[in-house]
Order: structure tokens, then sequence, then C-alpha cells
């Protein structure tokens, strides 16, 4: 089995080195890894962020884990230059189209959350975003109005196949967790939402087992601060996740614990925290490796096949964070080595 590591930017290699001894400790028959270049680093290094070389790494992976990518050095490179595009095109060229990010609260950082802490507690959702489609990959650039304006455009589209895929997913998902599933659109303004909402009334009927509702985005927002709890599984579109999932990982009490995992239809996939590169604590041991540790154990548990060590990771994160684990991020002191250290010590 071959992970592909890429670190990236910012404190990327940092907690991709965490997460790498706590999948070592394991030590897992057959698991072998290579390291490849991304982003800005990669950028810097040969003159593109996704160079071949970490293309073809990707494609001959079992599975990808990836540290993050953004480096304010290249913020003046053209768009197709800049480092964000490694992980638009490791995405576009493998197929992935299915983001899973789970939400859940630690019972002791309930405390940590932005809510008040009875209605953190009960946060326990799954956000399954479709990301081979949207704003992000459609027509865009900028152009001159009649009046001589400058313009830019951005194109939302999604094809029926597209909504297709990705509701099955979120049913898959609904299915095997509490039976739940709101699909979040904004179908009362947008035509690409009510294609969205169309399809995915269309695909419920395979799945009478699970219950289906239906939010505006504005107020799928809103209810994610008002009453988390009502949430199981979200499916939403590329744009609308970006942003859902990210407000809730502050929910949860901090954008430093919560993993995410990409997929194809093959179930290969790329697993990476939901935080940027932060490029303000690059190197000062600072940055919260929690988020990869568990991106590590969802792709154990999605791509590889291994649940019994997947379910080591996670207990030993909760462990850890039951012994009063906090790195700063959290409100403690620890560094990003002492929270590995942590995580290592818990493991059983």
């Amino acid at each position: 089995m071959l992970i592909a590591l890429f670190p990236g930017d910012g404190i990327g290699p940092e907690i991709v080195a965490q997460a790498k001894r706590v999948l070592d400790a394991l030590a897992i028959p057959g698991l072998t890894y290579e390291q490849g270049m991304v982003g800005g680093a990669a950028y810097k290094a040969v003159g593109h962020p996704l160079p071949p070389e970490t293309l073809d790494l990707a494609k001959r992976a079992d599975a990808i884990l990836f540290g993050a990518v953004g480096d304010p050095d290249c913020d003046s490179l053209e768009r197709h230059l800049r480092p964000e595009q490694a992980i638009l095109g490791l995405r576009k060229e493998l197929g992935l189209f299915s983001n899973l990010r789970p939400a859940k609260v630690f019972p002791e950082l309930a405390d940590a959350s932005a809510l008040k802490k009875e209605v953190a507690s009960a946060i326990d959702l799954l956000i399954v975003r479709e990301t081979n489609g949207d704003v992000y990959f459609g027509e865009k650039g900028m152009r001159k109005t009649p009046e001589g304006l400058r313009e830019g455009y951005d194109i939302m589209s999604y094809n029926e196949e597209q909504v297709r895929k990705i509701a099955h997913s979120g049913f898959q998902a609904a299915r095997a967790r509490r039976g739940k599933l709101c699909s979040v659109d904004k179908a009362n303004v947008l035509e690409t939402s009510q294609l969205w909402r169309d399809v995915v009334i269309e695909v419920s009927a395979d799945y009478p087992d699970v219950a289906l509702s239906h939010m505006y985005v504005d107020n799928a927002a809103m209810q994610l601060v008002r009453n988390p709890g009502q949430f199981d599984v979200i499916v939403t579109g590329n744009l609308f996740g970006d942003i859902l999932s990210d407000q809730a990982s502050m929910c949860v009490g901090s954008i430093g614990m919560l993993a995410s995992a990409t997929l194809n239809d093959s179930n290969q996939g790329l697993y990476e925290p939901i935080h940027g590169s932060a490029p303000d604590i690059a190197g000062q041991g600072k940055a919260n490796p929690l988020a990869t540790v568990l991106s590590a154990g969802m792709m154990l548990r999605y791509s590889l096949n291994l649940p019994e060590q997947a379910d080591r990771i996670e207990a030993a994160v909760a462990q850890a964070l039951a012994n009063g684990a906090r790195s700063f991020d959290l409100g403690g002191t620890m560094s990003t080595v002492e929270m590995g250290d942590a995580v290592l010590a818990a493991l059983v």
C-alpha cells in the first residue's frame, strides 16, 4: 500500500510529520511512503504548483496524505501558477468529487467552542461537499463592460450527472449514520441550485430509509450556530460546502481539529486538514497536528480498509485530549511535536 505524502507549504511539513509518526507507530505491514512537492514549495523549486512527477505519484498511490498549500510570496502569480491550483488539479485529474468533512465535539473541548457548551456538545455531523464542479471549475476571467469598467466573472454550473453522483454519496453516508440527509442549496435564486434540488429529489427514490430535507444555504449557516445538533449529514455544492465546513470547524472549537477525505469512484482519496497553510506560525511549532492525524485515520478507514487501526487513532486523539493535551489554538501551550507525543503516548 503506497501513501503519497504531500506536505506542501507553511505548517504543512510540521503537521504531516506528526501524522506519519502516528502511522509508523501502528506498524502496518506493507505500508510504504513516497513524498512529493506541491503548492508554493513546488513552484519555487520547479516552476509549477503540481509538477508532472507529483501528479504521477498521486496516480500511483493508494491514498494521499496532504498538508496544506498557500504562500503569500505567490499571491501575485498568474492564477494557474498559484499554490492552490495544486489541490484543484489533483481533484480534477484523479476525479476526486466527494469531500467528507466530519464535525464532532470532543467532550473535553466543548468549552472551546464559540457556542454555548450545551449547544456545541450536540454537534455530530458530516458535510458531504462536491469538489469537482461549481464556480471553482467554471469559466472565469476578467473583462471590460460596455462602460469600460473592469468586471470579474466566475460561472457556477452543475450538470445532472455531477449532482447525481454526490447525491448518492450523501445518501449512502446518511444511511451509514442516523438516516437523515439535509441538502443545502439556494434554489430560490439560482438555476444551478434548482437543478441540484430536482436531482437530489430524484435520487432520494433509491433511499426510502433516509429522511431527506432541504435548506437554503443562508438558513443553513444560521442553523449551524442556532441548533447544530439537528444535522446528521449535509450534502451541498463546492462553494457552499467550503464555507459551511469552515463555519462548522469553529462550532466544534478550532479549525485545527477538523479532518477531511476527498474520494473518487475507486475510493482512492486525498486526506487533509481543512485549515490552510498558516504562514504566520509556520516553523514556530505552534500548529495543531490533530486534524492531520485524524485525516490519517480517515485514510486508513476509507481508502485502505483498515477500520481497526483508524479506531485506534481516533481513540488516541480523544485520550490525549482527555489527558489535558492542548495546543495553542485550544488555549494550551503544547508544541506541534508535543501534541504528537501526547497522541503516541495514548495509542494502544
